[in-house]
């Protein structure tokens, strides 16, 4: 069943996610900014497991607003990554997509298992050396927890702004660890840690369709790439 584009399972799944958020953020009472982080992060990462361009619009208001909340909770290198990192290729990756993309879709292809195993060695190398760096910090938590997050979330950034279908392994494993962080900050007392716990619980749901979404969209170009040089 397909709605303007959207099939049945992406209305279900972007509908229920936002309704349950609104729900329990106003029995949790958490502040509109952590809401509006919440509906503008659930946005972005649906409308990028669907391969569309207009995920950076809404992944830039919350790069910002993510900020926010992580400096307030002392979480530095998540401060760092969005101002710094996700809005400026937020626009690059605009731009980037704006000339791969059929009715507002990108075309999708896949990574060679030899790039892909460099690629993560490369996020365990960074991470060490940023989590060392992070933890002489003052008043810095979790250093090296945060420092896997920032790391293995530039790398998931620029294999999203090549349309490599191999971000969504990265963003499965960025999506545990960044419930666990939140988790750990809940437990210490954080104001807005329940709003992004099930913020980022959402999206590891939706990292596992994005895989999918993507394994089936870089297989179909690949096949007609070979039927176009044949």
């Amino acid at each position: 069943m397909k709605i303007k584009g959207w099939n049945l399972f992406e209305v279900l799944w972007l509908t229920s996610f936002t309704v349950i958020m609104l729900i329990l953020s106003i029995l949790w009472k958490s502040s509109f900014w952590g809401i509006s982080v919440y509906i503008t992060g659930v946005l972005c990462v649906v409308l990028a497991a669907k391969g569309n361009i207009w995920n950076y619009v809404f992944g830039i208001y919350n790069s910002i607003g993510y900020a926010l909340i992580s400096y307030h909770d002392k979480l530095y290198g998540e401060v760092m990554l969005n101002l710094l990192f996700f809005v400026p290729t937020g626009i690059i990756g605009w731009f980037m997509w704006r000339n791969r993309i059929e009715e507002n879709t990108v075309i999708m292809r896949k990574m060679k298992w030899q790039k892909a195993a460099g690629m993560i060695i490369i996020c365990l190398i960074a991470t060490i050396i940023y989590g060392l760096w992070l933890s002489t910090l003052k008043g810095q938590n979790t250093p090296y927890l945060d420092a896997f997050n920032v790391v293995f979330s530039i790398v998931a950034t620029l294999a999203m702004m090549l349309r490599y279908r191999e971000q969504w392994v990265l963003y499965i494993i960025i999506n545990i660890a960044e419930t666990i962080m939140w988790i750990i900050r809940l437990v210490n007392g954080s104001g807005d840690a329940l709003t992004m716990t099930v913020m980022w619980i959402a999206y590891l749901v939706n990292s596992i369709y994005g895989l999918y979404v993507w394994n089936k969209g870089s297989n179909d170009a690949y096949r007609d790439l070979q039927s176009e040089l044949n």
